[in-house]
C-alpha cells in the first residue's frame, strides 16, 4: 500500500466495532459447508482478502451462526445476512462478494467421523452391498441391451458371411467384443481395482458433483420458499 492510499484510510476502536473508511474486503463463500462445531464462523465458510490485517481478522472470526441441540442440522444463509453482519462489525467497510450467493450449512456429527466407524463391520456390509447391486444391475443392463438389439443374432451373421460357417454362439467374435467391452468399461470410469487410470475426474465424480449441484439448489430454493433462509430484513 503507497503513502497516500495509507493517508485516505481512516480506522477508530469503539469496543468490538471497527469503523473503517477506504477499506475494502473480498468475500468468496462457498456453496455448501459440513462442520462438527456449534459455532460458526466467517473463515469456516468463505475465503477472506483484506489488505488491513485487523479487519481481516475481526471478519474471520465473525460469528454467522450458532447450532442448537434441538435445532435444525442445516442453515441456508444469504450472503447478504453475511455482508449485513460484517458492515455492523465494520462500519464504512466495502464489501465485494465474488463467490456463492448463498452458503448451506450442515451440523456434521463427531460419531461419523471416528475411525471405529468408517472400519467396522457394518461398513464392510455396506460396501459388499452396493458393490453387489452394481456388478448385477450392470450385467442385467447389458444383457437386456444385447437382447433389445439381437446383438447375437448380429454377430453370427457377421461371422458367418466372413468365414462361410456357421456360427455355433461361442466364436472369436463373441470373445474378442467380451474383453473389448470390459477394457472399455474399464478406461470410460477411469478405475483398475483402486487404482486410477489418469488425473482426469470419472463420469461417476462428474455426475455427483452435478448432483450435488442441483441437491444444493433445491435446498436453497426451499429454504427460500419455506421463509427459512437466514436473509437481511
Amino acid at each position: 500500500m503507497n503513502e497516500e492510499a495509507k493517508a485516505e484510510k481512516v480506522w477508530l476502536r469503539k469496543g468490538m466495532v471497527i469503523f473503517v473508511a477506504n477499506v475494502v474486503l473480498y468475500l468468496m463463500a462457498k456453496q455448501n459447508v459440513a462442520l462438527a462445531k456449534a459455532d460458526v464462523e466467517l473463515s469456516d465458510v468463505a475465503s477472506i482478502y483484506c489488505e488491513d490485517a485487523t479487519v481481516k481478522a475481526k471478519a474471520e472470526s465473525l460469528k454467522i451462526h450458532r447450532f442448537r441441540r434441538d435445532g435444525q442440522p442445516r442453515v441456508v444463509i444469504s450472503v447478504l445476512k453475511i455482508i449485513e453482519q460484517i458492515t455492523k462489525l465494520c462500519p464504512g467497510i466495502t464489501v465485494e462478494s465474488i463467490g456463492e450467493t448463498d452458503v448451506i450449512i450442515e451440523k456434521a456429527s463427531l460419531q461419523h467421523d471416528k475411525p471405529e466407524q468408517k472400519n467396522g463391520i457394518g461398513a464392510y456390509v455396506k460396501i459388499a452391498f452396493v458393490s453387489l447391486i452394481c456388478f448385477f444391475g450392470s450385467a442385467f443392463t447389458i444383457m437386456a441391451f444385447h437382447n433389445d438389439v439381437g446383438l447375437s443374432d448380429v454377430l453370427s451373421r457377421i461371422y458367418e458371411l466372413v468365414t462361410g460357417v456357421e456360427s455355433d454362439g461361442y466364436t472369436a467374435l463373441e470373445i474378442s467384443y467380451s474383453i473389448g467391452l470390459a477394457a472399455g468399461i474399464i478406461v470410460f470410469y477411469n478405475h483398475i481395482g483402486g487404482k486410477r487410470l489418469t488425473s482426469d475426474p470419472t463420469p461417476l465424480e462428474v455426475e455427483m458433483r452435478n448432483y450435488e449441484r442441483d441437491v444444493n439448489q433445491a435446498l436453497v430454493e426451499m429454504a427460500d420458499r419455506q421463509k427459512l433462509e437466514k436473509d437481511v430484513d
